[in-house]
């Protein structure tokens, strides 16, 4: 067991530096095998599972980002702050996340191939956590589903929407996108004039770590 451990360790470290390696076996009385060449990889393959993830649910929903938004105010009146398609439990669906006309936050997840509601309840957070989130939808001159259409027009197929008022000086739509090559995109658009701009590079890699916006 620890003789494959030790291969698989020295022949990962050698495909994320694009290299090849030469790996000796370590049995349980600590003799060595004949070197073993492990084969090179190109370093893009790292994101492979994401980007083919992404591009897969893309390519299965039959609901775009601007039905979705108009389904979820169909079920809950209001302004959309975020959009999601994500696969989940019941299967792949857009969760939507409504500022409603009564003043609540709801959560509102739609099948992404009917639109059809398949949940919605009211996010029983402190409202405080809400409250530039609130100012900065109600000011908003473009919403979710334009944020999503001037982000798709030549980016490829929407997969998120959130209007993101933490991180800087004023609140902007994020939008991402994935190409018919796997290529996820990371945009902006300005809630009040529309502008589309891309990015940031530290925005896309907090993203691809992980990171919580």
């Amino acid at each position: 067991m620890k003789r494959h451990l030790v291969i698989a360790t020295a022949a990962a470290a050698a495909l994320l530096a694009g290299g090849t390696v030469t790996a000796v076996a370590v049995g349980g009385s600590g003799s060595g095998s004949a070197p073993a060449a492990a084969p090179a990889a190109a370093p893009a393959a790292v994101h492979a599972h994401q980007d083919t993830e992404d591009l897969r649910e893309a390519g299965a929903a039959r609901v775009t980002a601007p039905q979705a938004a108009a389904a979820a105010l169909k079920a809950v009146p209001g302004k959309v702050s975020g959009l999601d398609l994500d696969q989940d439990r019941p299967g792949l669906v857009w969760d939507a996340d409504v500022l409603g006309k009564d003043g609540k936050w709801h959560e509102v997840t739609l099948d992404a191939r009917t639109a059809r509601v398949l949940n919605q309840h009211v996010d029983r957070e402190d409202d405080d956590d809400h409250a530039r989130e609130r100012a900065a939808l109600k000011n908003a001159r473009t919403d979710a589903a334009a944020a999503a259409r001037e982000a798709a027009a030549d980016h490829g197929t929407v997969t998120s929407v959130e209007l993101d008022d933490d991180h800087r000086a004023q609140a902007v739509w994020e939008v991402e996108t994935v190409t018919k090559d796997g290529t996820e995109h990371q945009l902006l658009v300005d809630p009040h004039t529309g502008a589309l701009s891309t990015a940031p590079a530290h925005d896309a890699d907090d993203d691809n770590d992980g990171g919580d916006d």
